[in-house]
């Protein structure tokens, strides 16, 4: 067959296809990624969702925080999943690319720290003996529970944390050591936090750390670690209780999503961020995670309402802010 009669009976064939299928069922997919942390409360959402909204899609997928920015800055995606506020390289990147979006607050996370159910000697940690574990110094040389506290056996140390591109990894690495990103490379990485649960989970001598969501769904596999903040504090263990009243300190953080301005303008994407805000902190309760107060969902409405873009942050990743502080930020105009 002649290359050009076989040429145009492709593309004819390609035009027909496409004119056979609605245009919305190719178009109506609202698309996010990011966060593995934000994930079961997206994914749940997403879920129902599309029980609710037949012929609508969301796909979501877990490029890390980071990873996610990155698809969402060249704007690839509609939405991301954010276990840390937009740093300030990645607002630049927004920036350049045009995108401008709204800083959403879904939820807030008690970061915890995992051991295996049968260590029996670890009770608890202080930020101090976390620090000497995962800073950068560490490598290679703190290998060993005693090298940590003296009074802590002389066994191997296995330690699984969250991957690079990680918003996890750049929260826990400045609450714990100092500087977002500064930590020993010698350790299991990965932004699938599964992974991370059942590397802690087959080792006996092994310490990890995740969103809490997923060690509530692995309580017969895992035990939380009971944090010290500072000398002379008690040890306190994360929960939903232990997050509302502030005691938990500092792994305690809010977690967002943001979404690109220029998509909600897309139906099916204000559809979605819409029953996102009316029904997320339902979900985040579901998944284990601390909703936040309704005057927070009501005020992300307003601000994309009003036109309120960017971030309450600056850019800057802070330990340490409280439910209560977050509620006063997003309460102004």
């Amino acid at each position: 067959m002649n290359k050009s009669v076989f040429k145009s009976i492709l593309a004819t064939s390609a035009l027909a296809f496409l004119s056979a299928v609605p245009l919305a069922s190719i178009a109506q997919v609202v698309k996010v990624d990011g966060s593995s942390t934000v994930f079961p409360i997206t994914e749940g959402v997403a879920e129902d969702f599309q029980k609710a909204n037949k012929g609508l899609k969301v796909t979501v997928g877990v490029s890390g925080t980071g990873g996610g920015f990155k698809k969402f800055c060249r704007g690839e995606t509609d939405i991301s999943d954010a276990s840390r506020p937009i740093a300030a390289k990645e607002m630049a990147d927004c920036k350049t690319a045009g995108v401008d979006y709204y800083e959403l607050p879904v939820a807030f996370d008690a970061l915890t720290v995992v051991i295996n159910p049968k260590n029996t000697w670890l009770k608890q940690a202080t930020v101090a003996e976390l620090k000497t574990m995962w800073e950068p110094a560490a490598q290679g040389k703190v290998t060993r529970w005693n090298q940590v506290n003296p009074t802590w056996p002389d066994l191997p140390m296995k330690l699984f944390g969250a991957g690079a591109d990680s918003g996890t990894f750049d929260y826990f690495t400045e609450a714990i050591v100092g500087k977002s990103k500064s930590s020993r490379g010698d350790f299991t990485a990965s932004e699938d936090d599964n992974v991370l649960v059942q590397g802690v989970a087959g080792d006996v001598n092994a310490l990890g750390f995740f969103g809490y969501a997923y060690y509530a769904e692995n309580t017969n596999k895992l035990k939380a670690l009971p944090i010290v903040e500072k000398e002379g504090k008690p040890a306190v263990a994360p929960s939903a209780k232990t997050v509302s009243d502030g005691s938990y300190q500092p792994l305690a953080r809010p977690i967002f999503i943001y979404v690109n301005v220029k998509s909600l303008e897309k139906p099916e994407v204000k559809k979605f961020v819409d029953f996102y805000m009316a029904h997320g902190g339902k979900m985040a309760n579901e998944v284990k995670y601390v909703a936040l107060p309704d005057s927070v969902y009501a005020a992300n409405i307003k601000h994309m309402a009003t036109g309120k873009k960017g971030t309450v942050f600056g850019g800057k990743n802070e330990v340490g802010i409280s439910i209560e502080e977050l509620v006063k930020r997003e309460a102004k105009n």
